[in-house]
């Protein structure tokens, strides 16, 4: 089995971070990813929202069978990001599981990930892309904001649920 190194940080510049659809070869580095990402929150959640946030290796496979999970690779091919995409209507897409651990924040893994998977979802005929996060996870909501969604929650206890027209981003997604 190869060696996960979702925790380590190096100095790579975007340009640097390769974005791919995820395999099932890849998902103990998406879990450690997705555990390193959400460490920092977990007291903020139920322990059922957070085993929901961080799966389990089963909901994980399930995942990768149901939507298009995409990874981003640092320079030594290790996983620092993780995002995941489904087409829920003939014109939505919605988005779960965007994760950067906190080492990579910064750098514009999180950026990649969103464009590359709003460039799928577009692809699918997606006019409309939702997603839903929790006010714990201000630093994400400050990042979707800024890429146009908008919160449309009414209540603290409420997830927050952006919408907005995906962009078509100038974006390249390996092929495997």
């Amino acid at each position: 089995m190869e060696k996960s190194h979702a925790s380590q940080a190096a100095g790579a510049s975007p340009d640097e971070f390769v974005i791919r659809p995820a395999s099932a070869a890849d998902a103990g580095a998406i879990l450690q990813c997705l555990r390193a990402a959400f460490a920092p929150y977990r007291s903020q959640y139920t322990p059922q929202g957070y085993l929901d946030t961080v799966m389990t290796l089963d909901t994980l496979l399930q995942r990768l069978t149901s939507m298009t999970v995409l990874v981003a690779l640092d320079a030594r091919r290790n996983v620092v990001g993780t995002i995941g995409g489904a087409v829920v209507s003939s014109s939505e897409g919605h988005l779960r599981g965007m994760a950067v651990p906190p080492q990579w924040h910064g750098r514009g893994i999180a950026q990649l990930l969103l464009d590359a998977i709003e460039k799928h979802l577009a692809g699918r005929g997606c006019t409309r892309i939702s997603l839903d996060t929790t006010e714990p996870l201000q630093r994400a909501m400050r990042f979707y904001e800024k890429n146009g969604f908008q919160r449309t929650g009414n209540g603290p206890d409420e997830p927050l649920i952006a919408h907005r027209e995906p962009k078509l981003p100038a974006c390249h997604v390996a092929q495997v």
